[in-house]
Order: C-alpha cells, then structure tokens, then sequence
C-alpha cells in the first residue's frame, strides 16, 4: 500500500496588524506570512480505520488534532469515509505562533485528497480550519492575509535565514485576541501588548532575546531576521531555550 509523506512547513508572521473585532467574533487582520524550512513531516496511507500517532515533540493525538478535525471536515464535505493512518513527525512547537498544527491540517488534506482522489475544492474547507490553513493549503511561500487572514496575495520577497527561539510554553491565541480588544496594539505585531498581558513571561524572554527578536503571531515564538547562515546561528548561541536555524522558503 501506497504511504504519503508530505512535509508541513512552519511560518512567521513578519508584521500582524489587528484591525477590528467583527460581528462574529472574530478579528478582521493584515498580515505578511512566509513559511520557513522548519516542517513537520505527515506520513499517511489508506486503512481500516482513522488513526493519528506522533513522534518528537509531544502533541496531543485527541480528536481535537488538526489532522484529524481536517480529516473529518474532509469526509463531510465529500459525504464518504476517507481512512487512513497518519503518522506525525511533530518538530513545530505547538501554541507557539509558527503555525504547525495548520500546516499539520493542510496537509492531511492533501494527503486524503491524493489518496483517495478526491475532486472537491479544498480552500473552502481549509478555510473553515483556520485561516492559516488556507495558507498552507495554497502552497505558503510568502503571502498577505487580509480578512481573518484567509484572503491571500502571493508576494515576491528575498530569500533569508531566520533565527527562532521559543521559551517553552504555549500561548492562547484566542486569549490574546480577547485582550487585544482591552489593550490595543502597535506595528510591527499589534498582538505583542496583549500577549504579554496574557502571558507576563513573555516580557522577560523578549528582553532576554535582546534587540532584533520580534514576536510571531500570537506568540509565545520570536524570530530574528538574518543576512546569512552565520549571523543566524550566532543569533541563537548561548540561548537556553529551544532555537533553530531555518530560512524562508
């Protein structure tokens, strides 16, 4: 039996601008995503049964895996049983502001619909996950979200090496959202004021960082921008944190 494996690459939010909370009570953003060569890897093949494993870091494996919520909307939009085994190599800290749970959901659903030729358009379902999951489904690259950020415009941007570090706790995104209408926010990521009021250790990490370091999404990761491979590298030297070496892709 044919098995997938299909990369799920991770992204950072260059700037994140929250413009109003809308009558559904969600956020109308703007935003410029690139994805980055950290990835997860989502291996799946046809089965009896639906089932969901990982390996690295630790996620959860519940019905609530974007993997499998993908995996579901897929059957309910198509009105057919679409099993399959997936395995998740999880190396996207989760609750981070990288993306890799969507990442994760956009490629299940490339996988189910190659595995089982599934003819549907796939964007409105993706969209229905998240708008990051629009995102990813439509390739990644660099992009402006507008809307919920599920409205993308592929831009050109030159490639860079970008330095991440994560201080090992997660954020809630939805959490953040709910203060940023107290606090408010200001450029480059209008989510870093409410997300320090969320999570207040966030503050001392940014300072630990030092200059340069911006918040990605709605936290708790940073990223650096960096001319080359070496600047990035020194970038994360002698931090006692998870951190990683990637470039934009």
């Amino acid at each position: 039996m044919t098995a997938l494996a299909i990369p799920a690459p991770a992204k950072v939010n260059l700037w994140l601008r929250v413009l109003a909370r809308r009558p559904d009570g969600n956020h109308e953003v703007e935003t410029l995503m690139q994805t980055i060569s950290l990835h997860d890897l989502l291996i799946a093949e046809k089965a009896e049964v639906t089932t969901l494993t990982c390996s690295g870091l630790a996620v959860s494996t519940a019905d609530d895996n974007l993997v499998l919520r993908a995996a579901a909307a897929l059957e309910a939009a198509t009105g057919r049983a679409l099993p399959a085994r997936f395995h998740l190599v999880k190396r996207i800290p989760i609750g981070a502001g990288l993306g890799g749970g969507s990442s994760d959901a956009a490629a299940a659903l490339r996988a189910l619909a190659s595995l089982y030729d599934v003819q549907i358009p796939l964007q409105p379902i993706a969209a229905d996950l998240g708008a990051d999951v629009a995102f990813f489904l439509q390739g990644g690259g660099a992009a402006i979200g507008v809307g919920r950020g599920e409205r993308l415009r592929s831009v050109s941007l030159p490639r860079k090496w970008i330095a991440l570090a994560w201080p090992g706790f997660e954020v809630s995104t939805a959490r953040v959202y709910k203060a940023w209408d107290r606090v408010g926010g200001s450029d480059p990521n209008h989510l870093w004021l409410a997300a320090q009021a969320v999570e207040p250790r966030l503050a001392a990490f940014a300072a630990h960082l030092g200059p340069g370091w911006r918040m990605t999404g709605s936290g708790s990761a940073f990223f650096r921008e960096c001319s080359n491979q070496a600047e990035a590298e020194a970038s994360v030297a002698g931090l006692e944190c998870w951190t990683a070496v990637t470039r934009s892709v």
